[in-house]
């Protein structure tokens, strides 16, 4: 209950469509429980068929049964289209604040999630609620109001048959509490696997490459089978108890039948009833057991939506570890001056990875880090647009702590350039203008130039209007990285994080990625985080890492005349 009351919130936007859904579930309730009714009358009516009005009265009764069916057409029609419409209407507003809130998690949320996973969650177990809110629920309603208008009836017509009738009932519901409880595990199973089918097909898609670089169709092919297996399993097991509850149910629903038609049968043939009441018994037992027999596919469904649910609820109840404090300030445009004071940070597995991490860098200044690959170089700039926060000590922009600042703002004065470059699978034109929505094609024109990629964009076939391909797949690692150069200068902010931008480019592209960050100097501060020393010989301040620990400090000329660290690496790239 605590899960459909959670979603049902979401619906109440679509109440109107839902009351006239429900009305239109009354009326036909109340047609299929007069119509039974009016075949006993004409059951009496056949009866004496000597009466002069009898061809009246038939006549009469059919005219009356055919404007209930088509009312019952028209009403059919009102319930379940609107039914669906809100259903769909509902599953498409909780697939947009599900992804709404996946974009929003801090980057922690994502260490031990897969991109398959998440997007089965937002597709498929969203779809569910459809199935929840456009079969499960009407149907519940309708046949509680049928039951319980049929049992009225049946009363009136005789309380003894009535109550023999009602003889399979404690059986059917205890079946149903079994069934529930043996199938919800199962369910929530299945939707666990589907899942990771979902992931594991999405990294095998992305790594193609690879797959076919390394001849390892085969063995992938095997993985691939052995999930579909696993989910085809889990599911078969699933549906085992519903292919023993499912006849289980008619069977007991038949016992009903037969009991009406034994009993039922002696006692009119000793005239306690009459053969019209026996007739009309009969139609609205099917009536009757018609929501009993529905109720076992009902609940099996609603155990699959609600394993949907179950894993939608944990998604939206996840807490950002990265938030905005309540007196959190937009601080504007920052003129991009940077200081750590005694930062550390270690991920959830507890072991550190920054250890009291301190400097300054003014405002405009280039400040390299520079170590081997793991001592936190790419983790100090990622804390400096907050998607993560220090263990301990604190990080400034401007002289203002950056957990007073709201994260939009602050966000808005970065811009980041990675070594992995994402372009989105778009044109040319839409990836460089990403930072900047309602750029005009003459800056994004103006960006690409600084960033040195313009003439190459002039020479693919449709320039500017070029489709990259997924990942920027149609394009070269020096193109992808000089795109995403575009888009960061594109963006104006006066704070630029360049992780390895020139790490897989060759000689020329290098010094062209090096011409156009040579270019941002003095106007931007720039955060340089690089293996080749080449790139960074120009920085005002570098910072050399070693184990979590800022080890040497100072300017090219500076370090490169210390023993130490730098001096090794420096040596190293020569002999490269």
């Amino acid at each position: 209950m605590k899960i459909l009351l959670r979603i049902s919130r979401e619906a109440v936007k679509y109440r109107k469509q839902y009351i006239i859904a429900i009305l239109s579930t009354f009326t036909i309730t109340l047609i299929n429980l007069a119509a039974p009714r009016i075949l006993s009358n004409l059951t009496d009516t056949l009866g004496s068929l000597n009466n002069m009005d009898t061809p009246h009265i038939i006549l009469k009764l059919a005219v009356l049964l055919i404007i209930l069916y088509v009312l019952r057409t028209a009403f059919r029609f009102m319930t379940s289209y609107l039914s669906h419409r809100a259903a769909w209407k509902l599953v498409g507003d909780v697939r947009v604040k599900l992804y709404d809130k996946i974009q929003n998690l801090s980057m922690s949320f994502f260490h031990d999630k897969q991109t398959g996973e998440l997007m089965s969650c937002v597709i498929n177990d969203t779809a569910t609620l459809e199935t929840l809110y456009a079969h499960v629920i009407p149907e519940l309603i309708t046949g509680f109001i049928t039951f319980f208008g049929v049992m009225v009836i049946l009363l009136m017509i005789n309380v003894k048959l009535t109550l023999l009738t009602c003889i399979p009932m404690p059986f059917i519901m205890t079946i149903g509490l079994i069934f529930v409880y043996k199938i919800k595990p199962k369910f929530r199973k299945a939707r666990a696997e589907l899942a990771e089918f979902n992931a594991k097909l999405q990294d095998n898609f992305s790594g193609i490459h690879e797959i076919q670089a390394f001849g390892q169709e085969d063995y992938e092919e095997k993985k691939i089978n052995e999930q579909s297996a696993h989910y085809t399993e889990t599911n078969l097991n699933a549906l085992k108890y519903s292919a023993f509850f499912h006849p289980t149910i008619e069977f007991f629903s038949s016992v009903g039948t037969v009991i009406v038609v034994g009993i039922g049968g002696m006692l009119a043939y000793n005239n306690s009833m009459s053969v019209s009441d026996i007739v009309a018994f009969l139609l609205y037992l099917s009536l009757f057991y018609a929501p009993v027999a529905s109720f076992a596919r009902l609940l099996e469904d609603t155990q699959m939506s609600l394993a949907g649910a179950e894993r939608i609820i944990s998604i939206l109840d996840t807490k950002s570890e990265i938030t905005d404090s309540e007196n959190a300030v937009d601080i504007g445009r920052v003129e991009g001056k940077i200081e750590f004071r005694s930062v550390d940070f270690s991920y959830k597995n507890g072991i550190p990875v920054l250890k009291n991490i301190s400097f300054t860098c003014e405002a405009g200044n280039t400040i390299a880090l520079v170590g081997p690959t793991g001592v936190g170089k790419t983790t100090l700039a990622q804390l400096i647009a907050r998607f993560y926060d220090p263990t301990s000590g604190q990080i400034l922009v401007d002289g203002h702590d950056i957990k007073s600042i709201t994260i939009d703002s602050l966000r808005r004065n970065i811009a980041p350039v990675l070594q992995d470059t994402f372009l989105f699978n778009g044109t040319v034109a839409e990836n460089i203008g990403y930072a900047d929505r309602d750029t005009k094609m003459e800056e994004i024109i103006n960006a690409a130039k600084a960033a040195r990629i313009h003439d190459d964009i002039m020479l693919m076939p449709e320039r500017y209007e070029t489709k990259v391909g997924e990942r920027g797949m149609r394009l070269s690692g020096g193109q992808k990285q000089r795109i995403a150069i575009a888009r960061a200068i594109l963006r104006k902010a006066p704070i630029i994080i360049l992780d390895e931008a020139t790490a897989s480019v060759d000689m020329e592209t290098e010094k062209e990625i090096q011409e156009a960050i040579s270019e941002l100097a003095g106007t931007r501060t720039v955060v340089a985080i690089a293996h080749r020393l080449s790139t960074i010989k120009r920085a005002d301040i570098i910072l050399v890492l070693e184990e979590g620990k800022i080890v040497q400090q100072g300017k090219h000329s500076e370090l490169i005349k210390q023993e130490g660290l730098y001096s090794r690496l420096s040596n190293a790239n020569k002999s490269d």
